[in-house]
């Protein structure tokens, strides 16, 4: 099945496929001031899809099934295994060749794996690439996820740890620390899980644009991923 018939049918059609309207990442610091609830009303709305019918977690495989049994798994496989073929085959090869340093990427993910428990039996829908590139603001000021590639079952803290990662200087988690507490939205362990999610997508993304030789992405991730304890910290 295709994936958007997939989610639109796995949403109960409450997700607009095709969404109309400006491009998020054309925002200035300013107007996401203004609307940021719009975009965690978004994922909250995501995260509200009943996927009691979908096993496992990860992103969805060819077949729409998410392939693990457990959110470690996952991760695991994801952030530190080397598959047998595809784009990531023999990706350790990276180290001392690229940006990408193995202490630095072994540190990251052991601490993405110390948080994990946290986010054990959290089984939402998540977009999963909720960078703001891959965003539309409608005409409403209704936000909108534009690409479902990567969509799959996991905690939806991934879908504001993708949003920090990308603009840290938005303050993604300490506006949506406020904002649970005064729509009454109790988060368990809410530093705990945003912290796995934000250190595995990190990584992650960090070795993607060191794969690409992309120098001054990879400055700003590592740079994001270093103040994220001490963000939390003060929460």
């Amino acid at each position: 099945m295709n994936r958007d018939i997939f989610i639109r049918n796995l949403t109960k059609e409450k997700i607009e496929m095709s969404p109309k309207g400006r491009k998020a990442g054309e925002l200035s610091p300013e107007e996401f001031e203004k609307c940021y609830e719009n975009f965690f009303d978004m994922i909250f709305e995501i995260a509200a899809t009943d996927v009691s019918a979908v096993e496992g977690y990860g992103e969805f495989d060819e077949n729409n099934k998410a392939p693990y049994k457990t959110l470690e798994e996952f991760i695991r496989a994801d952030m530190v295994e080397e598959p047998e073929d595809g784009y990531w085959k023999n990706w350790k090869e990276m180290f001392g060749t690229t940006f990408l340093e193995e202490d630095y990427y072994n540190e990251i993910a052991e601490k993405a794996l110390k948080y994990v428990p946290f986010c054990e039996g959290q089984r939402y829908l998540a977009n999963n690439n909720t960078f703001f590139c891959n965003m539309i603001v409608g005409d409403d000021g209704k936000t909108y996820c534009a690409d479902w590639g990567r969509a799959g079952i996991m905690d939806f803290m991934m879908d504001f740890a993708i949003l920090d990662l990308n603009k840290p200087y938005l303050l993604v988690p300490e506006k949506l620390y406020e904002y649970a507490k005064k729509k009454n939205i109790k988060i368990d362990n809410f530093k705990e899980r945003f912290l796995c999610m934000a250190y595995y997508k990190g990584i992650v993304t960090l070795r993607w644009h060191a794969s690409i030789d992309d120098l001054e992405s990879c400055e700003s991730i590592v740079k994001s991923l270093n103040a994220l304890e001490g963000r939390m910290a003060k929460l």
